[in-house]
């Protein structure tokens, strides 16, 4: 133990003087250069501030610096620098107007690298033919409008699981906690999207465990980020645990990749044939590559980005929405009183219904604008030094955008703690979702790294929004209120999951 304290200390010494002497010997250019603000920092540890605050506090603490410095400050987590924007107009100039310069990804860490395939999948490939390759792909096979149509009974059969689960405790007259259902209906459609098949609820289960395990275990390798070298080293534990979680995900996804390249299509399965993101995925070519497939390797991290991206987010903001439905019974009753003047009493709802709902699209708004399941973008890199609000961001500099306090700024919105959809109606706040125009909220990003799925989440809230509210009357347990404090996990997620009484409306 002693021996290792020696290691570390002395590490640590070496980089603290390296830090000193490239200190001393800054050239006058650099010491002129006005970088954004921050708190006191020192070297290897990060801000002093960290002594006393966790990740998990990362939110109050910029909120807190931001009254200090102003809207663009910089924090230092271990070596590495991390600018924050708070500031809508700012990150309208850095996302759009110089949006070239701001879309790329700063290097993985070293867990990163193990779970992205050194970066090849959407979210975290740098900014350059690789990215555009993949997202183009994804764009064009799978979320062009005809194949989202395509997958409409993946929804209706899905939406069939869901209905039959809460109708059960319906009957019983009992709670029910929706976050699981949610998750698993979503996980369910996702996984027919990604493999083009419908999986038994056993394999379904093994997969949505170990993708969640991933996800939510991710934090306990922060440490990385404070020792990207020597941190497989020094926790030698975490790492393997790694590894073996990576590992029983290859070994459930795998099979699934290899059943799809080698299936025989006869014409009874041609009939009932749905094309999946795998099939895209076996037929691409990377042309700056030479030209070569992707391993199967790679095809896990993309297969686990799309589930991920695709579930946890949506899960996420579906129960944040049932929540203030359930919360503002007079917001429920106006939603309710609106479907059933489209589809009437028996009919069902059909998705071409959607689009004559105005007040559901205002839910949906209000939901995202209110409780947007991310409170920061993934984090952003510039790809040459650039100038932001008098600040010079330096080339390769980390960046990254407060979602959620944007979507909550007094200057923009009236009342924004307020759950008001009506903001959103004719006459009301004009949104551009994409932030094209003007930056007023930005849940799924905003400029070319904005989410390639948005389209696909707004059309999976509105329709399970709409068909939740049509079968059922959702009210508070007997007693209690809606306890809307956030937990941070992969997503902003509710610190007490939503239970809520519900009664059939269609018996």
């Amino acid at each position: 133990m002693e021996m290792w304290l020696l290691i570390f200390l002395s590490i640590s010494f070496s980089i603290a003087l390296k830090f000193l002497i490239s200190n001393l010997f800054q050239t006058p250019n650099t010491k002129k250069k006005k970088l954004p603000p921050g708190p006191p920092t020192i070297p290897l540890f990060g801000n002093l501030l960290w002594l006393r605050k966790s990740l998990f506090d990362i939110e109050p603490v910029l909120r807190e610096l931001r009254a200090k410095y102003g809207p663009i400050v910089t924090l230092h987590i271990g070596s590495r620098p991390a600018i924050f924007v708070a500031d809508h107009s700012l990150a309208h100039e850095a996302l759009i107007q110089k949006g070239s310069i701001f879309s790329d990804r700063p290097p993985a860490t070293v867990p990163g690298r193990v779970i992205t395939s050194n970066q090849h999948n959407i979210s975290s490939a740098g900014y350059g033919p690789l990215w555009r390759l993949l997202r183009r792909n994804l764009l064009s096979e799978i979320l062009h409008p005809s194949r989202v149509k395509s997958y409409a009974p993946g929804r209706e059969w899905v939406l069939e699981i869901l209905i039959k689960q809460l109708r059960c405790h319906a009957d019983a007259g009992e709670p029910v906690r929706v976050v699981e259902s949610f998750q698993y209906a979503m996980f369910c459609l996702l996984l027919l999207m990604c493999f083009g098949q419908r999986l038994d609820e056993s394999e379904v289960k093994k997969i949505e465990d170990i993708q969640r395990r991933m996800l939510t275990s991710f934090i306990r390798f922060n440490i990385f980020a404070f020792l990207p070298k020597l941190g497989k080293f020094l926790f030698r534990k975490r790492w393997n645990w790694l590894l073996q979680m990576r590992k029983e995900q290859e070994q459930l996804l795998i099979p699934l990749i290899r059943a799809r390249r080698d299936r025989k299509v006869d014409d009874q399965d041609e009939k009932s044939f749905v094309f999946s993101y795998v099939d895209s995925l076996l037929a691409l070519e990377l042309s700056e590559e030479g030209g070569r497939k992707l391993t199967e390797d790679e095809m896990v991290s993309l297969c686990s980005e799309f589930l991920n991206a695709g579930t946890d987010t949506t899960s996420t903001s579906l129960q944040w929405i049932m929540a203030n439905l359930v919360k503002h019974q007079d917001i429920q009753s106006k939603l309710a009183e609106e479907i059933e003047a489209v589809v009437g009493k028996e009919r069902e709802i059909i998705e071409e219904d959607l689009q004559k709902m105005p007040y559901l699209k205002a839910v949906i708004m209000e939901g995202l604008r209110r409780h947007p399941p991310g409170h920061f973008v993934l984090p952003h890199s510039v790809s040459e030094e650039v100038t932001l609000d008098g600040y010079v961001i330096p080339k390769n500099a980390t960046i990254n955008f407060t979602v959620a306090e944007i979507g909550l700024n007094k200057e923009i919105w009236e009342d924004p703690m307020e759950f008001r959809p009506e903001r959103f109606l004719d006459g009301g706040e004009a949104v551009d979702i994409t932030g094209s125009r003007e930056i007023k909220m930005m849940p799924f990003g905003a400029g070319r790294r904005i989410c390639p799925a948005h389209g696909l989440a707004m059309l999976h809230l509105e329709y399970f929004v709409a068909n939740l509210v049509r079968e059922f009357e959702w009210k508070a347990k007997d007693g209690e209120d809606v306890d809307l404090t956030e937990k941070l996990e992969f997503t902003v997620v509710m610190k007490n999951p939503l239970e809520a009484n519900i009664i059939s409306r269609r018996k």
